[in-house]
């Protein structure tokens, strides 16, 4: 029986949260953990545009609530995130980024995936230092075309002006990439995410991460972890 369990828990999709300061890469390992490994990305800004436009139940609500200035609410992004991971591209298992952000949504995502015999298989806290990520904010910009990542010093495109994933030609950079919005965002991230990380810590399934090693290191590592959940 034990093994028959452990096979059964062996099929259903992996569930992946990648926690980290704003400039600390998780975007990157992110789409090289989806390449690899047929995980999905879910972003809770992404979600919410795309559970909008296309007219869903939960979508109308955040709708509604975004129109009127609000901040949606935590039951409406469970709701999304519940439709999102029941489409048939989630079966390799999902990595989410910007969800959750509080113990108290932890607990409601636990129970979400409780309700259909799941688990956050690792939590994954990217270990940085706070001045190198505010130098990383300020320089980074995005492949307008596909979201590939890229920064001013330390991920140039291989040709100049080119994307190396899709080879488009259009860029662009957020607005609050600032040094001075970067500073206010770190300290949020750390208020916020310090009783996330002591919460996950205790169930066992949080691992750290120098997430101011070279991508490629940060890339095998969390290849080690993804390789030893999903066995």
């Amino acid at each position: 029986m034990a093994g028959a369990a452990r096979a059964e828990a062996a099929t259903r999709p992996a569930v992946l949260i990648l926690l980290g300061p704003p400039g600390a890469g998780k975007g990157t390992q992110a789409r090289m953990l989806e390449e690899r490994f047929g995980l999905v990305q879910l972003s809770t800004g992404d979600l919410l545009r795309a559970a909008v436009a296309a007219g869903t139940e939960a979508g109308r609500q955040a709708k509604a609530v975004m129109e009127a200035g609000g901040l949606v609410g935590d039951d409406i992004v469970l709701a999304i995130l519940k439709d999102r991971m029941a489409q048939p591209d989630t079966a390799r298992g999902v990595i989410l980024d910007g969800f959750p952000r509080t113990a108290g949504q932890a607990e409601a995502l636990d129970g979400l995936l409780a309700a259909t015999g799941q688990r956050v298989n690792a939590v994954v806290s990217m270990e940085v230092v706070d001045h190198a990520m505010i130098a990383r904010v300020a320089g980074r910009f995005t492949c307008a075309s596909c979201g590939e990542g890229y920064h001013d010093d330390f991920k140039r495109p291989a040709t100049a002006g080119v994307c190396d994933r899709c080879g488009g030609t259009a860029f662009k950079r957020r607005a609050d990439d600032t040094a001075e919005t970067a500073g206010a965002r770190l300290a949020a991230y750390h208020a916020q995410t310090a009783p996330l990380i002591a919460y996950y810590e205790g169930r066992g399934v949080l691992e750290r991460v120098d997430g101011m090693a070279s991508i490629a290191d940060i890339a095998r590592s969390l290849a080690t972890i993804v390789e030893r959940v999903t066995a």
